[in-house]
């Protein structure tokens, strides 16, 4: 196997905060997770002294699907960014929720508080009966990133710009000048799978989420999602989400999922599926996220097993190198037993990515595996493994 040119940064990783309650998994298994405040603390500083770059807050409303009890995003990132020094919290919000001037100096002043550490996921919805039942507007799949566009646009103009003046379909502004202005641009994350969230991503967002997926099909996103965004003259990073689960054999940690799918709680991920999979076949071309999910790939919640962070130490470590290589920035994990499992993943797996990343860069032959090196070569289409730069 050649080795690709050298990566412009080291591959990021993130973490799901469990800020509901249920867990990560939809899962009767026990998980020796809370979504008590106390121990979200304890969490991130675990995760940030162990490697993780970034936090992500769910955003929830209301009671569904096993997340019975939600703390608010944006809140709860505000704390954690308090109790630590150099983790980065992404808080997710939907724009059908929030007036884009309030949260954008709700966001300067969380800038200010917390030496600019804050990133925000801006989140088009899936979850139309908690909108409805909330009293707002719930627009088609495409207006509803068409909406999600506008807010960024506006977020962008009031946090660089004096005067700022937008006149939108779904939002205005005239002449506002807000101060504090946040030293730099706060990073903005987003989701989706269709058409119209490539497109959106190419515009406007500085990362693109995608949610678990093989290699093959996560190069192919990011060919598509690169393309959109040369039309505009950009660039867009990546992330990938992920279940992990590392054990000290590969049996082991399978025998884990496969525990977790055996006990999944059958009426609860039949009643998400069937709200996500409505979401994402109401797309145009019917390419939303979870179109093609099936049940397993339901039971964590973002198709995480698909991605396929099950293994040892060093078989994790080098897929993880292998999406490296087909263009993936970031691996967002979510994990059973969350605080004593980032402390593991952070212990016995970042390092090893770490010291193939060294590898690579030196012009050494990683030999990945037989599986990954030609899964790689296949994505490149060329027989060689796709540049990260």
């Amino acid at each position: 196997m050649s080795t690709a040119p050298q990566p412009p940064e080291p591959l990021k990783f993130a973490y799901w905060v469990p800020n509901v309650s249920g867990g990560l998994v939809v899962s009767t298994i026990e998980q020796r997770t809370s979504h008590d405040p106390a121990y979200n603390v304890e969490v991130a500083r675990a995760a940030e002294r162990v490697g993780f770059e970034y936090a992500l807050s769910q955003v929830r409303y209301a009671a569904s699907y096993g997340a019975d009890a939600q703390h608010e995003s944006t809140s709860f990132s505000l704390a954690l960014l308090l109790a630590t020094e150099r983790l980065r919290v992404i808080a997710a919000v939907h724009p059908y929720f929030w007036h884009p001037g309030v949260l954008a100096k709700w966001v300067a002043t969380a800038e200010e508080l917390t030496g600019d550490r804050l990133a925000l996921n801006v989140v088009s919805g899936w979850f139309k009966d908690e909108a409805t039942s909330l009293g707002v507007a719930w627009p088609e799949h495409d207006e509803r990133y068409a909406q999600s566009e506008e807010f960024i646009r506006y977020l962008r103009g009031v946090w660089s710009q004096d005067g700022f003046t937008l006149r939108g379909e779904h939002f205005t502004a005239r002449d506002v000048t807000f101060r504090p202005q946040p030293r730099r641009q706060p990073e903005i994350f987003q989701g989706g799978n269709s058409t119209a969230a490539q497109a959106m991503a190419g515009r406007v967002s500085d990362w693109y989420f995608m949610n678990g997926k093989s290699l093959a099909d996560a190069a192919g996103q990011v060919r598509d999602v690169r393309a959109q965004a040369a039309l505009n003259g950009r660039t867009v990073r990546f992330g990938i989400n992920a279940f992990g689960v590392v054990r000290d054999t590969r049996e082991a940690a399978e025998a884990v999922v496969e525990e977790i799918v055996a006990k999944a709680d059958v009426a609860k991920v039949e009643g998400f599926g069937a709200a996500v999979q409505e979401a994402g076949n109401a797309t145009k071309d019917r390419k939303g996220m979870w179109a093609d999910s099936g049940f397993r790939d339901l039971v964590q919640y973002n198709d995480g097993f698909r991605t396929g962070l099950v293994g040892t130490p060093d078989e994790v470590a080098r897929r993880i190198l292998a999406y490296r290589l087909v263009g993936v920035d970031l691996v967002l994990l979510g994990f059973l037993h969350v605080k004593e499992d980032v402390e593991a993943f952070g212990e016995l797996v970042i390092p090893r990515v770490r010291e193939l990343e060294q590898r690579l860069v030196a012009g050494e032959d990683l030999a990945l595996g037989a599986e990954l090196d030609a899964a790689v070569a296949a994505a490149a289409g060329t027989g060689e493994p796709v540049p990260v730069g």
